[in-house]
């Protein structure tokens, strides 16, 4: 263990905002479509209180419906159809999914457009043939789930993303290679600038953005010019990109970077929503490992210490983990049974701060060691702490966390380690430095939940 004193420090007296939600996905709850089976999380997610559901690749897996769901060419599966038809449409099983996900209280993020494809030849990632034809498909789409248009519903979803990654790939790759989009940039910038201002003329009142930007250089110059070519301002109320790694500063970084261009802009109203992000190592020869770490305490780590530089951050308003879904990719539940793994515990310790409303600050003397911290208006506050790290050989740590600006009667630690999954490990009584003393394994974390004089 470390004999270097380290410290993270909580003032309750000084608030720096709303928590945010940090702890958003991707992927809905499993068991709506195949409940016979007994494979379903509805409790487990509902319990972890998440705020949103991005529904992007969900019609990869047959837990969800497959090939008959979420995605525009599912639904509208004929596209020489008439879109103001009911009759061209197919909802049913997209219904089912987004009636479970909201029973749940977490609310549809809908991605508009298709799933990433890596099989050999491309089908859904095809350009759409006709721009505006598309923008009247999604319109209608909209309607159904906020309007009631075709025997739907009047969930009033505010967010609506257009497309996924169409950066994935470059112009030179051939067009039925390419994973995501299947034009060039310069036809992507002209389709989400007759989308997003077809859509935002019918609903002035919904966020309407995109386009899960997966950061190829140089591309987002040229799509943000078009959106402001020749003094226009084309819709954008969020701007949503994507990033995996190993270094949770590494995320903030290009937060920060994007945060300056779209001031630059013009869009410094909107959002920016770090929609696809996880634990990874290694995309090629390391995948397995880095998959074995995603669902283990690294993982876990990862995924709290992210959320914590999420919140202190000014740069990313919304993040959202990918992904809570049967996939590899899932360090929240697992991907057999559905069940609750240790990454769920990070997410659900998340929830209990953003339960309390207030962010207040909170520092930390070591770069390896993560905090964020909240408080209600009754008495209540809590810190979540995370020690992460990618080193195989990093050593324990000692950690003093102490509040200032308030006095508490009593302090229980949950602690999310090898052996306990949110647990309440120890409760303390107050003493007069309003200290609490942790010793702290690698890749652990614990929340202090306080109850305040």
């Amino acid at each position: 263990m470390s004999n270097i004193p380290l410290s993270v420090t909580v003032d309750l007296s000084a608030p720096v905002g709303k928590m945010k939600p940090m702890h958003a996905v991707n992927h809905a709850p499993v068991g709506c479509i195949i409940p016979s089976q007994n494979r379903n999380n509805f409790d487990a997610y509902q319990a972890a209180r998440i705020p949103y559901c991005r529904n992007h690749d969900m019609s990869e897996w047959i837990d969800y419906g497959g090939e008959f769901v979420v995605d525009v060419y599912n639904l509208f599966p004929n596209f020489d159809a008439d879109p103001e038809d009911p009759a061209n449409y197919e909802f049913a099983c997209t219904d089912a999914i987004v009636k479970f996900t909201q029973d749940t209280g977490t609310e549809t993020y809908y991605r508009l457009g298709s799933r990433i494809e890596h099989q050999c030849k491309k089908y859904r990632t095809v350009m759409p043939k006709d721009f505006k034809k598309w923008a009247v498909v999604a319109e209608h789409v909209i309607r159904h789930y906020n309007e009631g248009w075709a025997d739907g519903f009047h969930y009033d979803l505010q967010y609506w993303e257009i497309w996924n990654e169409p950066d994935l790939d470059s112009d030179e790759a051939p067009a039925n290679k390419r994973r995501t989009w299947g034009g060039t940039a310069e036809q992507f910038y002209e389709f989400y600038s007759v989308v997003a201002t077809h859509l935002k003329e019918r609903f002035p009142h919904l966020k309407i953005g995109g386009p899960g930007y997966a950061r190829r250089e140089g591309w987002l110059d040229g799509f943000l010019e078009r959106l402001t070519k020749d003094g226009g301002h084309v819709p954008m109320d969020f701007f949503s990109w994507h990033c995996y790694g190993s270094d949770p500063k590494k995320m903030l970084r290009h937060a920060r970077a994007f945060r300056e261009k779209l001031d630059a802009y013009g869009y410094s109203d909107a959002e920016s929503h770090l929609n696809e992000w996880n634990y990874v190592a290694d995309w090629n020869d390391g995948w397995l490992d880095t998959v074995k770490e995603i669902i283990g305490l690294r993982g876990a780590s990862y995924l709290a210490a992210c959320m914590c530089e999420g919140q202190n951050s000014p740069d990313v308003d919304m993040m959202m983990y990918y992904a809570a879904g049967p996939t590899t990719m899932n360090g929240i539940f697992d991907f057999y049974t559905c069940q609750p793994i240790k990454g769920y515990w990070a997410l659900y310790g998340f929830s209990d701060l953003c339960d309390l409303g207030t962010s207040v600050r909170s520092v930390s003397s070591d770069e390896d060691i993560y905090a964020t911290a909240a408080k209600d208006g009754n008495g209540n506050a809590a810190a979540l702490v995370c020690y992460y790290t990618n080193e195989n050989d990093a050593a324990e740590k000692a950690v003093s966390v102490t509040f200032s600006g308030g006095s508490f009667r009593s302090v229980a630690v949950h602690t999310v380690d090898e052996a306990h999954d949110y647990d309440c490990t120890e409760t303390l009584p107050e003493n007069e430095t309003n200290t609490v003393s942790l010793k702290m394994k690698p890749n652990t974390l614990a929340v202090l939940k306080c109850t305040l004089k």
